[in-house]
């Protein structure tokens, strides 16, 4: 409760300043008939989706590109492919942070079609409530479904119908006391200016100092490049590559690294791995969040299949012994927030909900999500603001998987 309270204050002064033979007769033998040539198989088709008066429709994804979010720009080409035409995917500019206004025109041109009835952002980048805001003008009947939001809680809350994200606040103690059990002495947080000024991201770094001094821990603040910056994604990542190793030199490997950013992932993987160093989970925790990549794991053939991708990547750990000095969830977050989203809306457009804030149905659709993926041990709560909860917000919060066992 101490960590909802401490959250709502930041919140507060946020306010105040921030995508799947014939019957024959009997008769004298005939000669042989050639055998039929082959054809090919014909690809599943997608089930038909209407509304509840017949109509069909359309449910409009938002994501990142790959190189800022590759699990959920792969999750919505998973439900293209699984729902066909119905899915409409767009990807919002890299250097989002200076093109607000093409955030604003691309979802205003995708609500433009009346056969959309929901709009799923995952990530919800800054400028997502101004886009809301702006479609509701001439489509207040939309859906609009929120993941990741990179704004206000309050805000976001008040434009979007469902809002989704990992337990941020939670995770202020969940992080440290996992690197704490794998052996941290020192803990390492990168960020920048604009995440510290999310509301979450800087609840959940105070948290962290709080709890690394519990746990004894030295937290240290290592400001990193922007990449929405004129560096762009390559130099942070650089960055990450050259900052890595100069950490292990000067605290040793007992080093725990974090970063809040989904680009760093890949490189701070591969250099802590690289480094024999400490690494709790991602900023996104996912098994399929920067770790096929910065491992070199092949994931062709095997896509969807998190146990595989778990397997692979404790392999790999084993390598070089760090199966007990990395993790991550076993649950593919953006992935799991992507599809809930998507069967929500679907849900939604078919006239199969109390309206665009049926909780009931949204848990439901989020836990249909989570039992096809075999996820087991999610915690669903809802995000408290001024020591109230806001039943639209809803936070996930899975356990760590341990790749030494």
């Amino acid at each position: 409760m101490r960590q909802k309270k401490l959250f709502s204050l930041l919140a507060v002064m946020m306010v105040i300043s921030l995508l799947l033979g014939a019957c024959r007769t009997a008769a004298a033998p005939a000669a042989p008939e050639a055998p039929p040539a082959e054809q090919p198989a014909k690809p599943a088709q997608p089930e038909a989706h209407v509304t509840a008066d017949g109509k069909p429709y359309k449910i409009g994804i938002l994501t990142g590109t790959v190189s800022q979010g590759e699990e959920e720009y792969n999750e919505a080409q998973n439900l293209k492919a699984k729902y066909g035409d119905m899915i409409v995917h767009t990807t919002y500019p890299d250097n989002f942070m200076s093109e607000t206004e093409t955030v604003i025109s691309q979802t205003v041109q995708m609500a433009a079609d009346p056969d959309v009835k929901a709009i799923v952002w995952v990530q919800s980048i800054p400028g997502t409530s101004a886009a809301i805001e702006k479609v509701r003008e001439t489509r207040p009947d939309m859906l609009f479904v929120s993941g990741v939001p990179g704004e206000d809680p309050a805000v976001i809350a008040s434009k979007a119908d469902i809002v989704m994200m990992v337990d941020e606040i939670s995770m202020g103690k969940t992080i440290p006391e996992e690197a704490a059990r794998m052996g941290a002495k020192v803990f390492i947080h990168y960020s920048f200016p604009r995440h510290l000024g999310y509301a979450t991201i800087a609840a959940r770094r105070e948290i962290m100092i709080e709890t690394c001094k519990e746990l004894g821990i030295e937290f240290v603040d290592v400001n990193a490049p922007d990449p929405t910056g004129d560096a762009g994604i390559s130099g942070a990542q650089q960055f990450i590559l050259e900052d890595v190793p100069r950490q292990v030199e000067k605290y040793g490997k007992d080093t725990a690294f974090f970063s809040t950013n989904c680009g760093m992932q890949e490189p701070l993987i591969r250099s802590v791995w690289e480094q024999g160093a400490i690494f709790p989970q991602q900023c996104c925790p996912s098994p399929y969040h920067g770790y096929p990549a910065a491992l070199n794991i092949d994931v062709k053939g095997h896509e969807g299949d998190v146990q595989y991708m778990l397997d692979q990547i404790k392999a790999k750990l084993t390598e070089k012994d760090q199966q007990a000095r990395m993790s991550t969830w076993p649950v593919p977050i953006n992935m799991l927030m992507l599809d809930a989203g998507v069967r929500y809306a679907i849900a939604f457009a078919e006239g199969k909900t109390q309206g665009p804030k049926d909780y009931v149905a949204f848990k439901a659709a989020l836990d249909e999500a989570g039992a096809e993926r075999n996820i087991q041990g999610l915690q669903v709560s809802n995000f408290e603001f001024e020591g109230a909860p806001m039943d639209n917000y809803f936070l996930l919060l899975s356990p760590f998987y341990d790749f030494s066992k």
